[in-house]
């Protein structure tokens, strides 16, 4: 009894062995992955009308909330200049912002933009690709209107707010030292806004946070 305990005890451990050996391989497979994507020179543009479909696919891939056809061309047909994609060096589209300008809110005639949807296919995370398109937006934004902030909704904090169940979290983004850097010369005193909480109809998600 006790050479059979001793027998499945190594037997563990050999087993837990293999399986830090195994995790430790995968671990450095996805950083050698991750390295080589970086060496991949990536382009953000503007999106065009042909991008609308590429640009639901990724969304299908990367998000729980999906949208119509219809819903991209809105958009691209109202705000063009405010969504853009992120691309490979072979062209094929690997993540995009759908963006667009809001209507000012009672009590509040600030201009701002919100992101409708964000995201970047899973392989192509960690490389600041959403942090460029959300800039991309942002700057497009304060110079086609001179918006004072963006806002966004990502899956976390208002309870049950999408069809899937899932919670949302509001958030908005000061543009005024954007705006700053575009315009010089222009005074942004009074385009001051604070980051609150609030509700809203759409959403971004990418990479379990924020960008």
């Amino acid at each position: 009894m006790l050479v059979s305990h001793i027998k499945l005890k190594k037997c563990i451990e050999c087993g837990l062995i293999e399986i830090l050996e195994l995790l430790r391989k995968k671990i450095r497979l996805r950083k050698s992955i991750q390295q080589i994507y970086k060496s991949i020179k990536m382009n953000i543009r503007c999106a065009k009308p042909e991008d609308l479909m590429n640009m639901q696919h990724c969304n299908l891939l990367c998000l729980p909330e999906n949208y119509q056809m219809k819903y991209y061309f809105y958009h691209g047909l109202t705000w063009p200049q405010l969504s853009y994609v992120a691309e490979d060096d072979k062209g094929n589209i690997v993540g995009y912002v759908l963006a667009k300008m809001e209507e000012p809110e009672p009590g509040d005639e600030s201009k701002h933009g919100h992101i409708t949807s964000l995201a970047v296919k899973r392989s192509y995370r960690r490389l600041g690709l959403a942090q460029k398109l959300m800039n991309q937006a942002g700057q497009a934004m304060v110079e086609s209107f001179d918006a004072q902030y963006v806002s966004l909704h990502i899956l976390e904090i208002e309870p049950k707010y999408y069809a899937d169940g899932e919670d949302a979290y509001s958030m908005r983004r000061d543009l005024s030292e954007m705006a700053k850097e575009i315009c010089p010369d222009r005074d942004f005193s009074a385009n001051k806004t604070e980051t609150n909480r609030g509700h809203g109809h759409d959403h971004a998600h990418h990479d379990g946070h924020c960008c």
